[in-house]
């Protein structure tokens, strides 16, 4: 009796164990195809009862899932609308007189009370989760490779798509010697182009210091409030929450039909870069050896972006998210962008087993600039495709902000958004090739007909000027 109490005991803990993880643990998106069927069980085929192989019903939650899991997703959406509009929101009660001790105890009953609701439905989720025979198998897997990263655990759990932020970390930036990785780990990271320092005689006084700094604090604002977010509108969430179906169905394509293989990298930032890499090297295509970074657009992601063109074309390719978009952390600042590109770059490497002689970086649109930071500082890359690019923000910013903002936003820009692309480019001396689009509305200064205003122009002429410069 004792033994079979002792048992009992055990698989109540257990129960109770895996209830905890299924509360606490993230969203399965889907279950991928392996050879045809979904990657359920342990290699086991499907039974009868399993999610159908279609890309859309990989992973069918239980009702008590489905309908508490949309309650917070658009409790989520609601509290990303009141968090951006949230000065309006605290003026107006302001001037409503909401704004004293006696109107804000009644409000703060109401938070909590909407807190211990949203709790109990995070709860009802975690119920339904562990009625679900694929959910608990995801969990454990989850568990146990968070126990033991080893590669045949790491395996099981590439079969399940699920909030990138449980994933493990696959490769960190410091895992490698072939830097100083002390100076790297100095604060703001991997070095960019400053602009010369001025002389101490130029320098300014106190006063003028003081003088300038509203100015400074308004162009902080700027380019941390809508700034960065009419740069990079890909890392708005609302945005990446309506393109969630099609970034999954994306994801599903690079893994089922490339075998695709994702991973998380640390950059030195701390900020965790979502990856997904395609091997070619096994096919019969010569060109399977090289490898195609991809750097997206300010609104592109790796699962539906310029990633297709290289596949298509038989290389292997690596794909990356900018820091804030998708399954990336982080915000896209150039200093950050710079970080993520120098840890795919080592990952390749490093950890892929690539030659920088093998390694072609592909740039779609702003994506230029981390591309041209990567031709700047690692010198020995085979080649640079810069597609739709610019040679400098500052043009493409006044374009688009009224006249009277020139000032402060050609510091804004060249203080906390700084793209100098053309000048990065230029310290590259291999083979470089320029896509020019003939009707580009963004980054023309005029019109998208004035094929003079292109901006890409500007990019080629710098880069000759330099050239023949420096060959002369």
């Amino acid at each position: 009796m004792a033994a079979g109490g002792e048992g009992l005991m055990r698989r109540w803990i257990r129960g109770f164990g895996l209830l905890y993880l299924c509360i606490r643990g993230p969203r399965l998106y889907r279950v991928y195809r392996v050879n045809g069927r979904a990657a359920i069980g342990r290699g086991r085929p499907m039974q009868e009862g399993d999610a159908e192989s279609s890309w859309e019903s990989f992973y069918q939650p239980k009702a008590l899932e489905k309908h508490t899991d949309s309650i917070l997703a658009w409790v989520s959406v609601l509290w990303t609308i009141s968090y951006y509009s949230s000065p309006l929101a605290a003026f107006y009660m302001y001037r409503k007189g909401f704004m004293t001790v006696s109107r804000l105890i009644p409000l703060t009953q109401y938070g909590l009370t909407l807190m211990f609701l949203l709790a109990g439905i995070a709860c009802l989720r975690g119920f339904g989760r562990w009625s679900n025979p694929q959910y608990i198998q995801f969990i454990s897997i989850l568990q146990r490779t968070k126990m033991d990263e080893c590669p045949e655990n790491k395996k099981m759990l590439s079969n399940f798509n699920f909030d990138f932020r449980s994933w493990p970390v696959d490769f960190r930036w410091d895992e490698t010697s072939s830097k100083d990785h002390q100076k790297l780990g100095l604060p703001g990271g991997v070095p960019l182009l400053k602009a010369e320092p001025r002389t101490r005689g130029a320098a300014d006084s106190f006063f003028q210091r003081v003088q300038k700094l509203p100015c400074q604090i308004t162009s902080y604002v700027v380019a941390h409030s809508f700034g960065r977010r009419m740069l990079y509108p890909g890392s708005v969430y609302l945005l990446q929450k309506a393109l969630m179906p099609m970034l999954l169905q994306g994801q599903a394509r690079l893994v089922e039909e490339y075998n695709g293989k994702r991973a998380k990298l640390l950059a030195c930032d701390g900020n965790e870069i979502d990856t997904m890499f395609v091997d070619r090297r096994g096919s019969s295509d010569r060109s399977g050896s090289k490898l195609v970074i991809c750097c997206e657009g300010n609104a592109g992601f790796y699962e539906v972006g310029c990633v297709a063109t290289p596949l298509e074309a038989g290389y292997s390719v690596l794909g990356w998210n900018h820091p804030g978009f998708a399954g990336s952390t982080g915000v896209p600042f150039p200093q950050n962008e710079a970080n993520a590109m120098d840890a795919v770059v080592q990952y390749a490497v490093y950890r892929l087993g690539f030659k920088l002689q093998d390694i072609i970086v592909y740039a779609w649109s702003i994506g230029g600039f981390t591309a041209t930071w990567a031709s700047m500082s690692y010198p020995d890359l085979s080649a640079i495709i810069l597609d739709a690019s610019f040679d400098d923000l500052v043009p493409l910013a006044l374009k688009v902000m009224p006249e009277s903002w020139r000032g402060l936003v050609t510091r804004t820009v060249r203080k906390y958004l700084n793209l100098n692309n053309a000048e990065q480019l230029c310290r590259y001396q291999g083979p470089i090739l320029l896509i020019r689009r003939t009707k580009d509305e963004i980054i023309t200064t005029t019109n998208p007909e004035d094929i003079a205003s292109n901006r890409g122009n500007d990019l080629l002429l710098s880069l000759l000027q330099h050239r023949l410069s420096f060959t002369l």
